[in-house]
């Protein structure tokens, strides 16, 4: 059998990378959802109903889809949890204070620094093309951020809470990943949203906001959150971590922040520039880059351990 008779792997290498760019779009739709809420809920009791309410939902998805209880939660499941909660209370209220193109995009960042930090943890050395991929996404994500018009709404207090959440995200992504490797995606997102929602709580607490709106109107906004970002998105991008290495995933997630800034273009009166434009179109380039060295580099292993398979029959 020669180098050419070898066959390729399926159309399934794509499912992760699918899964995260699906789930990062429903996460780009995290930061509309609460700026909607504002108005009934303080952003940290908006991220606690957000988690509460997604608990029922993935609890039912367990026992009547998978007709089983959840496994048992592991100590990567609590880390996971906690960096995310703390990650989401600080992005919530850098909300707040800076324009949702901002905010998505700093907090992103931390997704770029996965992929060095799975390359110093988990020896998953990035290829040549995924520092291109990063270049080319980092660039995009800038221009995205800093291309507005003079005259924006950022501010410089909500963008250093955003950068605390980038390095949160950071650990929430490689502690998620450990998580997924150990127990399957339903169990690994039911349990981080349990201990969101315990984290969440103690964070309504400390910020002195109310647990409760003053109409039942005010909880439209984190059922919205609790379904498409949690349970959706989120849930997505867990079951994505698992089939996808993460230097790539982090990647894959940048998304989010193009989501998130063409919706708030119309919704929030919040402009895109043309710089801002073509950077969204740099981050969707470095997004496919990525994709294109991790679908040449599983050839080049399936087609290696084919090869070793043969000699060892011969």
């Amino acid at each position: 059998m020669t180098d050419k008779d070898i066959p390729l792997p399926s159309a399934r290498a794509w499912i992760g990378p699918l899964l995260l760019l699906a789930g990062g779009s429903l996460i780009g739709l995290a930061p509309i959802g609460m700026r909607f809420g504002l108005d009934a809920l303080g952003p940290q009791a908006i991220a606690f109903w957000r988690f509460l309410f997604a608990i029922p939902f993935l609890f039912i998805i367990l026992i009547g889809i998978e007709r089983r209880m959840p496994a048992r939660i592991n100590r990567y499941c609590v880390l996971a949890g906690l960096f995310f909660a703390l990650d989401i209370g600080l992005w919530h209220w850098a909300l707040t204070v800076t324009t949702v193109a901002n905010a998505t995009f700093i907090v992103n960042l931390g997704n770029i620094c996965v992929g060095f930090a799975a390359w110093l943890f988990f020896k998953e050395k990035p290829k040549p093309v995924w520092f291109a991929a990063v270049f080319v996404a980092f660039c995009g994500a800038a221009a995205l951020s800093l291309g507005g018009e003079p005259g924006g709404k950022g501010d410089i207090r909500g963008d250093l809470m955003a950068l605390g959440a980038a390095f949160l995200v950071a650990g929430y992504m490689l502690f998620s990943k450990l998580a997924r490797n150990r127990m399957g995606a339903m169990d690994a997102i039911f349990w981080l949203t349990v201990v969101e929602a315990c984290a969440a709580a103690v964070l309504v607490m400390i910020s002195g906001e109310s647990f409760l709106p003053a109409t039942l109107a005010g909880f439209g906004a984190p059922l919205f959150l609790a379904l498409a970002a949690q349970v959706g998105g989120q849930g997505l991008i867990i079951a994505g971590l698992g089939r996808t290495p993460a230097a790539v995933a982090g990647i894959v997630v940048l998304i989010q922040p193009v989501v998130a800034a063409a919706i708030s273009w119309q919704l929030f009166d919040e402009p895109l520039s043309a710089i801002q434009g073509s950077g969204a179109a740099l981050i969707l380039f470095g997004i496919w880059l990525s994709q294109g060295g991790v679908r040449r580099n599983r050839r080049r292993s399936e087609a290696k351990r084919l090869q070793d398979a043969i000699r060892g029959a011969e």
